[in-house]
């Protein structure tokens, strides 16, 4: 798709611009120059916002979160937080920029060997000297703003999904970080789980003061506790808005994201030759 993204808010983007703690700059990224992942994207996350990024699978959401990591760097463009360029940050200036950073995996990640509390201290063992005894003090508070502080001896392998993914949470929130990135923290929760989940992340944001970007494919529950959406297809930004705006809008994308329709300008087969000439 090469047309210009659909801007749906109403929300003056410079208003934006003046106050963002992330922008992506016309970011192109390959893994080869005959594939690109992105294609152009401009993004901005206003600071202590939270801002998700949608689309289908393969589209580039999680290369986002690589490219904001500086864990690859962009072909074309720039990606820049507060400011900095991360692509031009020496190996110690990225080491420092990531420990601002917390980060949610797809399903958790969590270490199965170790207890729920040794999970959650292991960034702050890694990162910081502090004794064992403010170690455990922080580790318990970080459990008990997700409720689970009474699981802190039990073992990843006896919590349920959604419980694994709360304490996942914590450990993201470990080290108080400026900006917080979730891949996907909805996937294979139950409806239950998921609701909990979501209303933890928009709080979490809001009493921390911190800034989140949020990668997921569940639209309903993004947009209960989201302030801006973007909507990526084929690597670039097709659409962009916030939450009334989204519902309301007729761009046809975003009508067949948000009702769940089969047929629309995304299709459910990668391009191919005709199948007919792979039998002949």
């Amino acid at each position: 798709m090469t047309a210009a993204p659909a801007n749906l808010s109403a929300v003056p983007a410079a208003a934006a611009a003046a106050d963002a703690l992330v922008e992506l700059r016309d970011v192109s990224f390959g893994y080869s120059k005959d594939r690109l992942i992105l294609s152009g994207i401009n993004l901005t996350v206003p600071r202590g916002k939270l801002v998700a990024v949608m689309g289908g699978s393969g589209c580039g959401k999680t290369t986002i979160l690589r490219l904001l990591c500086g864990q690859i760097r962009p072909s074309v463009g720039e990606v820049r937080v507060e400011g900095r360029s991360v692509a031009a940050m020496s190996r110690e200036e990225i080491y420092a920029h990531r420990r601002r950073l917390g980060m949610l995996f797809q399903f958790g990640a969590l270490f199965t060997d170790m207890t729920v509390h040794d999970n959650v201290a292991f960034p702050i063992r890694e990162h910081t000297d502090l004794p064992e005894e403010v170690i455990r003090d922080l580790v318990l508070m970080k459990l008990n703003a997700v409720g689970l502080r009474g699981t802190a001896n039990l073992k990843p392998s006896e919590l349920s999904g959604g419980m694994a993914r709360r304490v996942a949470l914590a450990r993201t929130i470990a080290l108080d970080p400026q900006i917080a990135l979730y891949d996907e923290p909805f996937a294979g929760l139950d409806p239950i789980s998921l609701s909990v989940v979501g209303q933890m992340i928009r709080r979490l944001n809001d009493a921390l003061g911190m800034t989140s970007i949020l990668v997921t494919h569940d639209i309903m529950q993004s947009m209960k506790i989201v302030d801006y959406i973007y909507f990526i297809s084929e690597g670039r930004v097709i659409a962009e808005g916030d939450v009334p705006s989204i519902r309301a809008s007729h761009d046809p994308f975003v009508r067949q994201f948000v009702d769940g329709e089969p047929d629309g300008p995304v299709h459910f087969h990668y391009p191919a030759k005709p199948l007919a000439e792979d039998f002949a």
